[in-house]
């Protein structure tokens, strides 16, 4: 039997090459719209040094014993895949790339206004194009897609937001790319992508329920991880919830039992223009790829996380979710 592999911005790679994997971060967060219409804006978003600058951070990150990023920028966040090719052919670090939508409440308008639901009416175009991203591969580069991404935030299942989420559940049984969420942890949002998936005959086993280390609520999280989902603990270094905090929902989840239920991130960039860049690094000083290394992992281990549940969050479940392949 062929060993499976998966997609990444270089080529496949075989599962078991996976190594240390970050599950939840992101390459670059950019709005092409402004920056085609008023490329004078603040951020000052320049290509060539910004690439430089991500091939040295991926660098960082190889030298602490890391192998694989899992870059979950789709559309709604600026996915331009060619870049990230261009940092990946300078780095030694897998990245696998991502097909999805990030939408917050109301798809763009070239999706609101046409496909199920409409009044225009016609195919399923976002689930067409998933699916084609992880079969044929992304804006003529040949990169194919090897994960989902889907969001539920504070607006809750809008209209648009629940047909992502069936898009993204079609697109799944198609083709068995794992499904990754973002979801806003302290209104229970993680239970409402659950329900559509389930409706949607997904096997939540093969979904990873973004942000949940943004609580703690642990009947809430437990119910995640029973019902057979992964939980993303993927914002180590954000100081919406504070390190020590974060770091104690993990060693309790893990005192629980449910290391084998649980990846580890950041949800972080080399550049993003989602908010103020000088004002989030004032905020965020440690929200850096180099983070869970250098200072979650000592923390996990004083807190009685042995080293070889880290490496299960680290190593084995990442490679069990891209493992689990093949359309049902």
């Amino acid at each position: 039997m062929s060993q499976p592999t998966v997609s990444t911005a270089t080529g496949d790679v075989p599962v078991s090459a996976l190594g240390r994997t970050l599950m939840h971060e992101h390459i670059f967060v950019t709005s092409p719209e402004v920056q085609q219409n008023w490329p004078d804006y603040p951020e000052q978003w320049d290509e060539d040094t910004q690439i430089a600058e991500a091939v040295q951070r991926l660098a960082a990150l190889e030298a602490e014993g890391f192998d694989t990023l899992v870059d979950l920028t789709v559309i709604g966040l600026g996915r331009y895949v060619p870049r990230v090719v261009r940092v990946a052919e300078q780095s030694n670090i897998n990245i696998v790339v991502a097909t999805g939508a990030y939408v917050l409440s109301e798809l763009p308008v070239y999706f609101h206004y046409r496909g199920p639901g409409t009044a225009a009416g016609g195919p399923d175009r976002l689930a067409e194009f998933f699916i084609r991203d992880i079969t044929e591969g992304i804006t003529g580069t040949g990169v194919r897609a090897a994960v989902l991404k889907c969001v539920t935030d504070e607006a809750g299942l809008t209209k648009d937001v629940d047909r992502v989420l069936r898009s993204v559940a079609h697109a799944h049984r198609e083709t068995g790319a794992p499904i990754t969420t973002h979801t806003h942890s302290g209104l229970r949002r993680g239970l409402d992508q659950q329900k559509v998936f389930k409706e949607e005959g997904v096997d939540l086993d093969r979904v990873v329920i973004g942000h949940s280390g943004d609580t703690d609520d642990f009947d809430y999280l437990e119910e995640l991880a029973d019902a057979g989902s992964y939980l993303g603990m993927d914002r180590f270094g954000l100081n919406t919830v504070p390190f020590d905090k974060r770091v104690e929902i993990v060693a309790e989840m893990c005192r629980r039992g449910y290391a084998g239920r649980m990846v580890l991130s950041h949800d972080t960039s080399c550049f993003s223009d989602m908010s103020d860049p000088v004002r989030r690094r004032e905020m965020n000083p440690q929200w850096r790829w180099t983070h869970i290394p250098q200072d979650v992992v000592p923390a996990l281990l004083d807190r009685g996380v042995s080293q070889g549940q880290i490496d299960v969050m680290l190593i084995e479940n990442p490679a069990r979710i891209f493992a689990n392949q093949g359309g049902y």
